[in-house]
């Protein structure tokens, strides 16, 4: 089965030759000339590789990138004109996959989309019982929980009190019933043993931490 790639990339002869090479490898290619194309057609299709211009029109590429990452945990590869090792890491602290500098050779990419694939699919297979939501993956099997691919250090409650909020999402869950099903009926403890949890977790998720709400008087709810 053909997989299929969302090229974003404002050259238009630029992806011309890409698609090209790519259809010679009976890979599916659907473009888009800007960011704000890019996202649209991001939504509308089923993808398997984004490959993703650094500088385009309407919405850059990094934007582009953040949007993607808190939706979906799909491979990306970033293409740029620019080589300084900055513009690297924040690509890939932005959760890119792999990153090519231009000028380059199409072949290399196409070698590089199927090597990103191959893991991609390894991956799948190895993680059967993951669930990703917001970014965010968590394994039931692993027990081990990633945002965009890198592992979160998470302590065994942590990872129960992340799995069980993600599990109810949109649901009010009071202390109460945290403490019952994370701690046990036995546990000896009140709300505050939740309420510093949450804190710590919070802190370990960075900026997921926004989708853990506060229900004043009551709880927590982890929202999309």
């Amino acid at each position: 089965m053909s997989s299929t790639v969302l090229l974003i990339e404002d050259e238009k002869r630029l992806r011309e030759i890409v698609k090209d090479y790519f259809h010679n490898e009976d890979f599916i290619v659907i473009e888009a000339a800007d960011g704000e194309e890019g996202i649209k057609k991001f939504n509308e299709h089923e993808i398997d590789l984004i490959i993703l211009d650094l500088m385009l029109p309407k919405i850059d590429g990094l934007e582009v990138c953040k949007y993607i990452r808190e939706k979906s945990n799909l491979p990306i590869i970033m293409l740029t004109a620019k080589s300084e090792e900055e513009d690297q890491l924040l690509g890939f602290e932005m959760g890119t996959d792999e990153y090519v500098t231009k000028p380059f050779s199409p072949k290399i990419l196409v070698a590089k989309a199927k090597s990103v694939l191959r893991r991609t699919m390894e991956m799948k297979e190895e993680d059967s019982d993951s669930k990703t939501i917001c970014g965010i993956t968590i394994n039931t099997s692993s027990r081990l929980a990633y945002i965009n691919r890198e592992q979160l250090h998470l302590t065994h409650k942590e990872f129960e009190l992340l799995a069980y909020l993600i599990e109810n999402k949109g649901i009010v869950l009071t202390r109460d019933q945290l403490l019952n099903n994370i701690w046990g009926f036995d546990y000896v403890g009140d709300g505050r043993t939740v309420d510093t949890h949450i804190k710590k977790l919070r802190h370990k998720i960075g900026e997921k931490a926004k989708h853990i709400t506060t229900v004043i008087r009551v709880g927590y709810k982890f929202e999309e």
